[in-house]
């Protein structure tokens, strides 16, 4: 069976990439004003042969005895150029791959990560990590500063996917160290033959690692409860310039600030993270969904409200506004206007029917209906499946658009339960004005509540607006900070799971206490005084290192073999 191969300019696997001919039918499908726009491209943008790119020679010279390790080629380096973003995207379509890595380097061991860190460190080469590349946010993107002589003397892209082994598993603790390079099924798998599970499934599962789930601090699928991978970790191995940082194994510590916590969100600018220890669970095998509808997202809103604090931890408690629901075909006929709030429960241990019962009776006492079963599922499937069939897909889709110059932009954030209502309102309102002010006409704009909690929730909005080819990226710049603008000036957060990176950098910036941000600072300045790893991320990028001696390792664990 011949292997499947990652798309090195869009999402997922190349073979599931649309055609040129799904593409454009995927456009003729939007409503007004896409379809009757003047400019509108007849034919997608083309996908460049990275064989054929011009990327610059590459400036530095790995040492002698890891240079087997590192890769030139061009497809390597066009492939961690970017991560996963509609400008990322966008950007490869257009052969704009300026801030290539100069190379790619593979470590097969965490003495190979201690190893080319110190290397770097001595020639100046900024190291970006990179686990499965499915940023959306700028984050496996070396920028150099605008204008000037470049802060480095050469950029590596650092892939860890070699790393990719579960070491040992704990049956009686439900605990696994694993190395950070592992993608989300080959975990699984490896987790099955124990009747195991880590249980978190973000979008990007099939194609992201656990180390990049910890450096982001990434959210599952999940919608309650142990949904963040914070709550999933007992210990971190983590390789920094000047040691190896190793937490105690422990359930639970009084023992003054976490040391996990300092690495967690860290999305790889303290250190390298290797190894963790992670909590499982037993693997579900009961498992119930129903959907709710509203004849007003506000009514939805409270709804999610009522069961988010009912104590029910439902596996799944998504609302979808009307547009969203349209999007993602969770209804029509009698039901399209209504917004959807999709409900599921899982246990490994009891049946789930009553608490779904309960949950569904909660909802329908704030002016919900049931979603009547379809009368052929293979015609028209309930919104539960079709919510969970188009989020499987949507990024796909997402690519399709982008070759026929449309605009998509996706962001969350958080806020507390007593502003969900006005926040979506408010971001719908100003967005839509951003939207025809950019764009010159309007666009679909969509709000789901990803997550909820006992005292706030989640909403993730996507946009869909008409572009223009060639100006695509400067179009999504514009709207994208548009957005943050709004969420800011509401006091929501700028990101709920989608990380900082450079995109959110300015808005994290004002987000941040200053006290933090000096300790954050000082912790960078300790941990990389070169200021070599993913320069830019979280903080400023430093002005260009000294070369010479890297400092001596001191203290942290030895190196595993």
């Amino acid at each position: 069976m011949a292997q499947r191969s990652r798309s090195w300019w869009g999402w997922g696997w190349s073979d599931a990439a649309l055609s040129d001919a799904e593409c454009v039918q995927v456009a003729d499908a939007l409503p007004e004003p896409f379809a009757a726009r003047p400019d509108r491209p007849d034919s997608p943008l083309p996908v460049p042969d990275p064989a054929g790119l011009r990327l610059p020679a590459p400036r530095p010279v790995p040492p002698p005895a890891l240079a087997g390790l590192f890769s030139a080629s061009p497809v390597d380096r066009a492939a961690h150029t970017h991560g996963k973003a509609y400008r990322d995207v966008v950007r490869n379509l257009h052969g704009d791959l300026g801030n290539a890595p100069d190379l790619v380097v593979f470590p097969r061991t965490e003495a190979d990560v201690a190893g080319v860190l110190d290397w770097a460190g001595s020639e100046n080469v900024a190291v970006v990590p990179y686990g499965g590349g499915s940023s959306f946010v700028g984050g496996v993107e070396y920028r150099g500063p605008a204008g000037g002589a470049p802060a480095h003397d050469g950029v590596v892209s650092l892939d860890l996917s070699r790393l990719d082994r579960v070491l040992e598993v704990d049956p009686v603790s439900r605990a696994a160290r694993v190395q950070a390079g592992i993608f989300g099924p080959a975990l699984e798998e490896r987790l099955r033959p124990h009747e195991l599970t880590l249980r978190h499934f973000p979008q990007s599962f099939e194609f992201s690692t656990v180390g990049g789930w910890l450096a982001t601090r990434s959210s599952g699928h999940y919608a309650t409860l142990h949904t963040h991978i914070d709550d999933l970790v007992e210990s971190l191995r983590v390789v920094t310039p000047v040691g190896v940082n190793e937490s105690w194994r422990l359930p639970g510590s009084g023992a003054g600030p976490s040391p996990d916590r300092l690495f967690l969100g860290s999305e790889g600018t303290l250190g390298v993270i290797t190894q963790a220890w992670l909590r499982l669970q037993r693997r579900p095998v009961h498992r119930a969904s129903a959907a709710v509808l509203f004849g007003s997202f506000a009514d939805g809103v409270a709804a999610a409200r009522a069961v988010a604090q009912s104590g029910l931890y439902p596996a799944n408690c998504r609302l979808l506004d009307p547009a969203e629901a349209r999007l993602n075909g969770a209804t029509d006929g009698g039901d399209a206007g209504s917004s959807v709030l999709v409900l599921g429960m899982e246990s490994a241990t009891v049946p789930v029917d009553a608490a779904l019962r309960q949950a569904v009776e909660l909802a329908l006492a704030h002016r919900g209906r049931a979603q009547k079963a379809p009368a052929d599922p293979t015609q028209r499937p309930d919104a539960v499946a079709a919510w969970r069939s188009a989020f499987l897909r949507m990024p796909y889709l997402r690519d399709a658009l982008a070759r026929m110059s449309v605009l998509v932009e996706t962001f969350e954030t958080a806020c507390t339960w007593d502003r969900v209502t006005s926040l979506c309102e408010r971001v719908r309102a100003e967005l839509a004005a951003a939207v025809a002010e950019v764009c010159g006409a309007t666009g679909l704009l969509c709000c789901r509540l990803t997550h909820v909690y006992p005292d706030g929730a989640a909403p993730y909005f996507t946009v869909i607006a008409p572009g223009r080819r060639g100006d695509e990226v400067r179009m999504w710049d514009e709207i994208k900070a548009a957005a943050s603008e709004v969420l800011h000036a509401a006091g929501a957060t700028i990101t709920h799971h989608h990380a900082v990176g450079r995109d959110h950098r300015p808005w994290y910036d004002r987000q941040r206490p200053d006290p933090f941000a000096a300790a954050l600072a000082a912790a960078k300045h300790t941990l990389d005084p070169h200021g070599i790893l993913n320069p830019g991320v979280l903080l400023p990028a430093p002005a260009p290192a000294a070369h010479g001696q890297v400092p001596r390792r001191t203290g942290g664990r030895p190196l595993s073999p």
